[in-house]
């Protein structure tokens, strides 16, 4: 039996892990690698490569805060916060000592961002004072996760005191949600037009989805300039319309995080995986997001209660792996 990997992935890893960002053919063969191959386990090396000589040993944490709980009258498929799950019946606003006390946490534990997320019906004036007095109090950069925006608004948030904004094509784009990819493409460009930062994700990833699916949203990502991308794979929550296609299994996350980090070459600032777990770590990731207040992946109302991980987690699993959370963040 050869010791040696195929020669075509081999050329397309030398390249990956120099930095050098990917085309279409070559990382759809790497998404479509064998779990159990030696190529795979090159891949993960190799992005894992790549992020330690980019990001140095910097662990980035982006502390989330899910600001309301409601049933989202937009019924994405894969998300438990909406009417058609009709786990959460009533709508709840989180209080503002709550979600000060989060802000303070998150400051005081290490956090490089707060990235406060909203359900699609949220008023956006609402997040805009939300940012304004929470800019007064904590000094941790602050990152919106809300719906599609357009330049006035976009600007509204810049003046805020927001400084990014979380904003993804998510696969499924269209059938699973009520979105067009062409608006939420449009978005990325105003939030870049306006001064924002981007923030993005590959996600949610579930079992169905093709590479051709992924590898296209990997180099949207790149292509339009992400501060990082990443990573995430679908959460099905009981009940869920998405439950009977199942769910990837982190090793699966682990090789398209590493895939998606040599997509992206040396454009980025961060890569991220998500729920945070280790295996991530060596595959290209070092940015995870602990997660309090709601969550589209959680039956609590208060994610910090039920599937969110704490900061003082995610904090250890990054140490334990390699990454250093208490260095400046890159993102900024």
């Amino acid at each position: 039996m050869s010791w040696r990997l195929s020669p075509p992935i081999e050329t397309i890893l030398a390249k990956g892990r120099d930095g050098v960002p990917l085309e279409r053919d070559e990382a759809l063969q790497l998404v479509r690698l064998d779990l159990e191959s030696r190529e795979t386990y090159a891949l993960m090396e190799a992005a894992n490569h790549l992020s330690r000589t980019t990001f140095g040993d910097k662990g980035e944490m982006h502390f989330h805060i899910g600001l309301n709980v409601e049933p989202c009258p937009m019924d994405c498929a894969f998300c438990s916060l909406t009417r058609r799950a009709g786990l959460f019946t009533e709508a709840i606003e989180f209080p503002e000592a709550d979600i000060l006390a989060w802000a303070r946490q998150g400051a005081a534990q290490g956090a490089d961002a707060l990235n406060l997320m909203t359900t699609g019906s949220y008023p956006l004036s609402r997040l805009l004072e939300v940012g304004r007095w929470l800019r007064r109090e904590v000094a941790v950069p602050l990152v919106a996760n809300t719906r599609d925006l357009n330049h006035a608004e976009a600007e509204q948030l810049l003046a805020a005191g927001f400084v990014g904004c979380y904003h993804a094509v998510r696969l499924g784009e269209g059938t699973d949600t009520p979105f067009r990819p062409e608006r939420r493409i449009q978005t990325i460009r105003v939030l870049r037009e306006v001064g924002l930062q981007w923030m993005n994700c590959v996600e949610p990833v579930g079992p169905e989805h093709t590479a051709e699916e992924m590898v296209e949203l990997m180099l949207l990502a790149r292509r339009e300039g992400a501060t990082y991308s990443g990573v995430m794979r679908r959460i099905n929550f009981p009940g869920s319309p998405k439950e009977p296609q199942g769910m990837i299994s982190e090793r699966r996350l682990a090789q398209l995080v590493a895939v998606s980090r040599l997509v992206m070459g040396d454009r980025v600032r961060a890569h991220c995986t998500h729920e945070p777990h280790s295996l991530s770590l060596v595959a290209g990731a070092n940015l995870f997001f602990p997660e309090v207040g709601s969550s589209p992946r959680d039956l609590t109302a208060d994610t910090g209660q039920g599937r969110g991980q704490s900061l003082h987690r995610c904090a250890t699993l990054l140490r334990e792996m390699g990454w250093n959370p208490d260095q400046p963040s890159n993102c900024f």
